[in-house]
């Protein structure tokens, strides 16, 4: 096995509104073309590919890379809803490590419904059966609630009881988020928010308000991993590598009636530990991160689960601009999801993008001075969480 890949190049297309996106093919062209530019190859030299999408036909990942050529190198189709995208670089970065290939393409894309996400299929037992009857036992029934925003809603209320929490700290994430994405060309919005603003926005359920959920988007972004040995034969730029990666799935505790079970704590905390002691480095080394921030309960919530600060000292962390340019962990400078969008099979590969693009200081304005290893976490529910460690090494 090889200690390191590289992440060769990134690319990505500006998220959108349904009402305003092109079709997932077409996106999907976009990204993929972006990343192979920037990694300095052609579609031929990529042995294999993974495509990442959770709304759509199967085989839509040979659709949409046939758009750019058909070299008939396999594709193989990812879904494992919100974290989808970066299942397929965690597939890709493990074939390269195994040495079974050299050179192979992450991609992701969604083309998205307006609306809150709902099941697709009412004919079958629901991948979200046993979160249902954890949330309907804590609960009750919610008539006329998505499950999604039930779910964290449920967790950012527990949060608050167990820590004696104000619900209204919550807010002050969507006003960093969106002052983060105005330097973003590819987020959707990048509007200043107010903390009144956002506690103005219609409630969704328990402490979230519109304001505080991730909207449904469209988009596509993609990675080219490779080997060393593969980057330095072919003259390609090898200064960015994963040092470190794991994903993890539900355990029985994420079923023991703690909501902040529920929604993936314990799979979060899991795997963060699991690549900082890979790695050898201590949360306190990484200076920043893009997190799943599908909600601004998870975004505080992955505070704590990924030990960027205690459990229970989220609420300080805000305070004390911790989470912030100036701080200690810049969180989301790409906005996260709350303000770049996220279309589920597209976002772990944007946040892959963002991050690289950071260690390589192309941020632009989004810069984070001084960085040499950035954090990703991306979760989906059901379940899986892919916690991935990049270095700077050149």
């Amino acid at each position: 096995m090889r200690d390191r890949v590289v992440v060769a190049g990134v690319g990505m297309v500006p998220f959108a509104t349904p009402s305003r996106s092109d079709s997932y093919d077409v996106l999907a062209e976009g990204a993929v073309k972006a990343a192979l530019a920037d990694a300095g190859i052609v579609l031929a030299s990529v042995q294999q590919a993974y495509a990442g999408y959770v709304y759509g036909d199967s085989t839509s990942g040979q659709n949409a890379l046939y758009r750019v050529g058909m070299t008939g190198a396999p594709v193989l189709n990812v879904n494992n809803n919100c974290s989808t995208g970066s299942s397929a670089l965690f597939l890709a970065r493990q074939v390269v490590a195994s040495g079974a290939a050299d050179c192979v393409l992450a991609f992701g894309f969604e083309q998205m419904q307006r609306g809150a996400l709902r099941t697709q299929w009412d004919d079958r037992p629901s991948a979200f059966g046993r979160f249902d009857e954890v949330i309907t036992k804590v609960q009750g029934e919610a008539e006329g609630v998505p499950f999604a925003p039930r779910y964290f809603g449920g967790a950012g209320a527990a949060y608050c009881e167990k820590y004696g929490m104000d619900p209204t700290v919550f807010a002050r994430i969507s006003v960093k988020s969106r002052r983060h994405a105005a330097h973003n060309p590819y987020a959707v919005f990048t509007d200043p928010l107010t903390v009144d603003e956002v506690l103005a926005s219609p409630r969704i359920f328990g402490p979230l308000t519109r304001l505080q959920c991730c909207p449904p988007t469209c988009g596509a972004a993609a990675a080219v991993i490779v080997s060393e040995d593969f980057a330095r034969a072919n003259g390609l730029r090898a200064d960015v590598t994963i040092a470190a990666q794991a994903m993890t799935t539900d355990t029985p505790s994420s079923f023991d009636g703690d909501l902040m079970h529920l929604v993936g704590y314990d799979m979060t905390r899991s795997a963060a530990r699991q690549v900082y002691e890979a790695a050898g480095v201590d949360p306190r080394d990484i200076h920043v991160v893009e997190l799943h921030d599908c909600f601004t309960v998870n975004e505080l919530l992955s505070y704590e689960a990924l030990g960027l600060t205690l459990e229970g000292t989220a609420e300080k962390f805000i305070a004390d601009g911790d989470n912030t340019y100036g701080g200690r962990v810049v969180t989301n400078p790409s906005g996260g999801l709350l303000s770049k969008g996220h279309p589920l099979g597209a976002t772990g590969l944007a946040q892959c993008a963002e991050l690289v693009w950071q260690l390589r200081g192309e941020a632009d304005k989004r810069q984070v001075e001084g960085v040499n290893l950035a954090l990703q976490h991306n979760i989906g529910l059901g379940g899986a969480a892919v916690v991935t460690l990049y270095e700077k090494t050149g």
